[in-house]
């Protein structure tokens, strides 16, 4: 069997936004993975787009790229990208080691996958934590209201921690300074 090639779930789940409500992985993030050009990526994707519908993936709108930008610090050299990127959800990285037959792509698409499913397994941990605390809270809240205070506090932690590292939207973030 081959080996797994060196990239850690962590790194992943760092690539994997939430945008549009989806969690999903952008082109130049996949293509870097995958140890290809996004142009060559993107190539792959246009040649069998069949294999790709809307919610395999989408493009972004300006809009959500200068929103990414400003939030993530994204662009690179001169002036960065021209054309907003594209976006895959899960179903179109699995897509994807159809259409990149490369081993290296089937190896990383395994690593994505184990990434998706654990941010998976990690919300659904964290809806059980949620709704085992409503129902103790609803048991005990009669008899103490510091009861009810330390159920806040611990569902503040839960909610923090369970929220994506890098949420796509078109709040106002300070713009990271280059010194």
């Amino acid at each position: 069997m081959a080996e797994s090639p060196a990239v850690p779930v962590e790194v992943i789940e760092r690539r994997i936004y939430l945008i549009r409500g989806q969690k999903v992985m952008l082109d130049q993030d996949l293509a870097e993975l995958y140890g290809v050009t996004t142009g060559n990526l993107n190539l792959a994707v246009r040649r069998n787009q069949l294999r790709f519908p809307e919610d395999f993936m989408f493009q972004l709108s300006t809009r959500e790229m200068k929103s990414l930008i400003l939030q993530s610090a994204r662009a690179k050299g001169r002036g960065g990208r021209r054309t907003p990127p594209y976006a895959f959800t899960e179903q179109g990285v699995a897509m994807l080691s159809s259409v990149l037959k490369s081993q290296r792509a089937v190896l990383v698409n395994i690593v994505i996958m184990r990434a998706f499913v654990k941010l998976r397994e990690m919300l659904a941990t964290h809806r059980d934590i949620l709704r085992k605390l409503d129902a103790m809270e609803k048991k005990y809240k009669r008899h103490d209201a510091q009861i009810t205070a330390v159920f806040d506090a611990i569902r503040r932690l839960v909610e923090s921690s369970r929220r994506p590292r890098r949420h796509m939207g078109f709040t106002t973030a300070p713009a990271k300074s280059g010194h």
